[in-house]
């Protein structure tokens, strides 16, 4: 769905502002790249916090708490 409304702001854009439109199709490979490092730091810093929630909640497990319901992000 992401993908279709991307494509349909393209398209307006193409309409609206050619030469805008064909920078942007450039730029987007590049802009990719240059975000790829802060997708990395993302990923790490979720997995540290996951993993220190699960060793702080270790004691807890053990004496037969409940885990409670984790919402999974989308």
């Amino acid at each position: 769905m992401k993908t279709l409304l991307a494509l349909l702001a393209w398209c307006l854009l193409l309409v609206l502002c050619w030469p805008l439109a064909l920078l942007a199709l450039l730029a987007w490979p590049f802009v990719w790249l240059l975000s790829l490092p802060f997708r990395l730091l993302g990923v790490t810093f979720s997995a540290l916090f996951a993993f220190l929630h699960a060793l702080l909640m270790l004691p807890a497990r053990l004496l037969g708490g409940r885990p409670r319901a984790t919402v999974v992000a989308a």
